[in-house]
Parts: structure tokens; sequence; C-alpha cells
């Protein structure tokens, strides 16, 4: 078997896993001549001694966090709706049915009734929040809707010109996590549209990256592993992991069927982030360092007749096979340990 060939086999069979390998399996190697007869190996390089990172890099796409739809409350005619890219923050006006406006709250809990006195609830814990938050007070943020919940909202329906009910429901206001990015509309001003309907799809405002990794690579891109965005207008906007799919899923792509799951990396200054919609971008990931490691290119390995690998030694005019220790792999390196091996030994390499 030429070096070439073992080294196709090995990197067919060497699984990266955090900071050391395992290798499963690997056809027997050719029996080797002695020491004292070996030819010598085509080229040479050094054993390096420094920092090895698994950094790896990634094709990914810029995006923004989550998609939802918004549906309508009130029926009627829809008479303006927010503009697609526009963001879209509490108080402020998602779209509008016969002239009237739908605003924005923040909440993870649905709008699907009208809130009055004396109604119990998360609802109204997330309703009270949001008045709070606009600065309408008086009374105790709780889920109990009271006499005094009710003042608030009317002063709120009063800024607003609205007729002060001091009741409120999903033909005034939507909720959503956060403030919204409008992605698309799903209908347009002129159409006739009630409960139910979606009329916007939004998502939400914060920058993000998505990307997906084979799931034998899982393991360098842990939730809070660095990263750095290579953007596409040439900069770079360093972030970290911060979610990771459970399930894996072999993509429309037939040429590659390879298992692999979601990721995806928010970034430190999200606000900074700019560029296009869904464009590509590279995702460095940093992975784990090693300090102070002697390493090979991961082609100056060989498989030994007795098992396991070693590297081929040149000093003197001899070359002598030495058994090695394997630790992480990287930048096309691996480290490596034995008895006798220093920095700038020279090792065998198949010529290039």
């Amino acid at each position: 078997m030429s070096r070439r060939r073992l080294v196709a086999a090995l990197a067919a069979i060497v699984v990266v896993a955090g900071a050391g390998v395992a290798v499963t399996a690997l056809a027997a190697p050719e029996e080797r001549r002695s020491a004292a007869d070996s030819d010598q190996p085509p080229a040479t390089t050094p054993i390096t001694r420094g920092d090895l990172s698994d950094s790896a890099q990634q094709d990914g796409t810029l995006g923004y966090l989550g998609e939802r739809k918004i549906n309508a409350g009130p029926s009627g005619i829809l008479t303006r709706i927010a503009p697609s890219g526009s963001v879209v923050e509490r108080d402020e006006r998602l779209y509008e049915v016969d002239g009237r406006p739908v605003r924005l709250m923040y909440g993870a809990e649905p709008m699907y009734r009208t809130l009055k006195t004396g109604d119990k609830g998360k609802d109204v814990r997330q309703w009270e929040e949001n008045l709070a938050a606009l600065g309408y007070v008086g009374f105790t943020v709780d889920e109990e809707y009271t006499k005094k919940t009710a003042e608030a909202v009317k002063r709120w329906q009063k800024s607003h010109d609205l007729k002060r009910t001091g009741t409120v429901g999903p033909d005034t206001i939507a909720f959503a996590g956060s403030a919204v990015r409008v992605k698309e509309a799903g209908a347009a001003t002129g159409d006739q549209v009630g409960p139910g309907r979606p009329v916007l799809t939004v998502t939400g405002s914060e920058r993000v990256v998505r990307f997906k990794l084979p799931v034998s690579e899982a393991g360098s891109a842990k939730t809070g592993t660095r990263v750095s965005v290579q953007l596409p207008d040439g900069t770079t906007a360093a972030g970290k992991v911060s979610s990771v799919g459970r399930t894996a899923s072999s993509g429309d792509d037939p040429q590659d069927r390879t298992p692999k799951i979601d990721i995806t990396v928010s970034f430190d200054a999200p606000g900074k982030v700019t560029g296009v919609d869904q464009s590509p971008v590279t995702v460095d990931l940093t992975g784990e360092t090693r300090k102070n490691v002697l390493s090979v290119p991961v082609n100056a390995l060989l498989a030994l007749p007795e098992g396991g690998f070693g590297v081929q030694v040149v000093e003197n005019g001899r070359a002598r096979d030495v058994e090695v220790e394997l630790g992480m792999f990287g930048q096309g390196r691996v480290e490596i340990s034995g008895a006798g091996l220093r920095e700038g030994m020279k090792v065998g390499v198949p010529s290039v």
C-alpha cells in the first residue's frame, strides 16, 4: 500500500471528537522492511512545536432570529401594513383594518380574547407588563385585571385617540416575543381580512447566522462555542453558537446525503451587523486549542504492522519508524507524542 493510499484510508476512518480521535477500522498495511533496510521517504518535513486548534470553516447564511405569522385580529378591509424590511417595536403599528391600527406588544401568550375587569391569567400579566413598560402605571402587575388596570388602559387609549373603554382585545393589539422585522406581507391593502387570516410574516429583529454541520462534527459546535463570521462586505464579526439542532436530516441535495444538524450563531453586537437577508457568509469555528504541542501533517502518519500509528523519522541518512500517540486533529495537522520525538526532527511525507 502506498503512503498516499494509506493516508487516504486513514482519512476515511479517523473521527475527530474534541481533543482526541477514535479509529474504528483500518486495512492491514503491507509488511514494512526493517529500519536498517528501509528506503528514504520521497520528502521530509520537520516536527513543529506550537499551538494547534481544531478550528474549521462552514458555509452559512445571514438571516434573522425566528419566523412566525401574524394573523388578523379584527374583520374588515386591510388599509395599511408595515412595509417589508421595516422593524416594528412595542406600541408601534403592525397593520390597520378599516383605518384602525393593531399595535405590537411584547409577550409569548397570544392575544386570543378581549381583556376586561375581573379577568385573570398569564395574558393579563403580559398586557400589564407592557402597560407598565410604556409608563401607564398605578396598578399591580399580576394576573388579575382590576379597576386600576382598566384606568391605566383608558389612559393608553386616550394617548392613541381610541375610545376609552378600559378593555383591550385582538382588534387592537398583537403579541410577539420582542421587536419584529417584517419579512413579507400575507395580504395586500384593500383585501378583506378576518380573524385567523395571515397578514404578515415576521422575524425577530436580531441578526443571526445559520448553517448545517455533519453529525460526525457536532462536537466542534456546542452551545457557547466562539465563532468568527466573515460577512458579505469583507468584515468579520464575533459571535457564539446559540442553539444546536437535536434532529439530524440529510437535506435536499441528492449529491450529499450526509446527516446534518442545524446550527444557529448569535452575534456579540448584532446591531452592528449589516448585509442583505439570506446572504452567504463563512463561519470560522474556533474550537479547542492545544498549547505548545508537537505536531506533523496528517499525511506523515503511517499504519504500523503491529497496530497503531507512527511516523518515519529520518536522521543521519537513515529512516526508522517511531510509534506515536495521536492527539488533536486540526488545520491539516495532528498532535503527536512518543519516546524520543522533538521539535525540528525530520519525518517522511509523500512527495507533492
